[in-house]
């Protein structure tokens, strides 16, 4: 048996089945896990979010999939660039919405030997973090996610780049957004934790006093196994055998990566 991690597939859904065959992958022994950003800019978004959601594979929450559920709950426009008309056009729209809405920020597994955890997010872990305290704010910010009325209530002031800075006394939407953001959005900041959210470029880019998430001095979750996506622009490098980046680009051109927890060996196809 064999868990293969993949990187964000942003409905291209013919890739998707290529490296499937290329890696090939047995549902009756095999698992998939995925980075999120299942939907957008691709062209076959339902059908990836289809085929995900009928074999239940695991999978954690991306930005793009929070755009979906806020155009189809009417309070987020599409941008020109998307491409979930046929999505939000489907029969099974809500069924689909819903799914994604009941999705992990974090999700967990530690093997069978107990001897390796390996944790799985959309962007990155806020460096002043712990763990214990990821898991604890993912959950508190899906369970706002999956209250309807709460998120509905609330979603008016989702959006928007401030905090940029954990503080333990944030509260209320403050405290939620930058919560969000830290998971599905987050790819450079300083040593004290302080975020730039609009940065988007590669390592050779990053601004001065800035770092890799994963490279911030002090991280406290630095001893943990982290398996993510969202930084194309990484090119799937992090120079730290403990991150693991898997967004190579498959939508911009590039490929769609997988990734073997047990051998630690990569497959991509273009």
């Amino acid at each position: 048996m064999s868990t293969y991690v993949i990187g964000d597939v942003q409905g291209c859904y013919d890739p998707l089945m290529r490296l499937l065959e290329k890696i090939n992958f047995d549902p009756s022994q095999d698992q998939l896990w995925f980075t999120g950003d299942l939907v957008n800019r691709g062209p076959k978004s339902l059908e990836v979010l289809r085929f995900i959601k009928k074999n239940n594979f695991i999978t954690v929450l991306g930005n793009h999939d929070i755009h979906l559920i806020s155009t189809f709950d009417g309070i987020k426009q599409t941008h020109p660039k998307d491409t979930l008309q046929e999505l939000l056009d489907a029969p099974d729209i809500e069924e689909l919405v819903d799914y994604l809405r009941n999705l992990p920020l974090l999700y967990e597994n530690t093997d069978q030997n107990k001897t390796q955890s390996w944790g799985l997010v959309h962007a990155g872990v806020l460096p002043q973090w712990t763990w214990d305290q990821a898991r604890k704010y993912a959950r508190e910010a899906e369970s706002f996610l999956q209250n309807k009325n709460l998120w509905l209530e609330n979603i008016t002031n989702f959006y928007g780049d401030r905090p940029n800075i954990w503080s333990d006394d944030l509260e209320n939407m403050d405290r939620l957004r930058l919560i969000f953001n830290g998971f599905t959005r987050l790819r450079i900041c300083k040593s004290n934790g302080q975020c730039d959210f609009k940065f988007k470029q590669g390592l050779d880019k990053i601004p001065e006093n800035y770092f890799p998430w994963f490279a911030v001095p002090e991280r406290k979750t630095k001893d943990q196994n982290i398996l993510f996506g969202h930084w194309s622009a990484l090119l799937c490098e992090t120079n730290d055998l403990k991150t693991i980046a898997l967004d190579s680009g498959c939508v911009w051109g590039n490929g769609l990566t997988a990734y073997c927890l047990e051998t630690g060996k990569r497959e991509c196809v273009k």
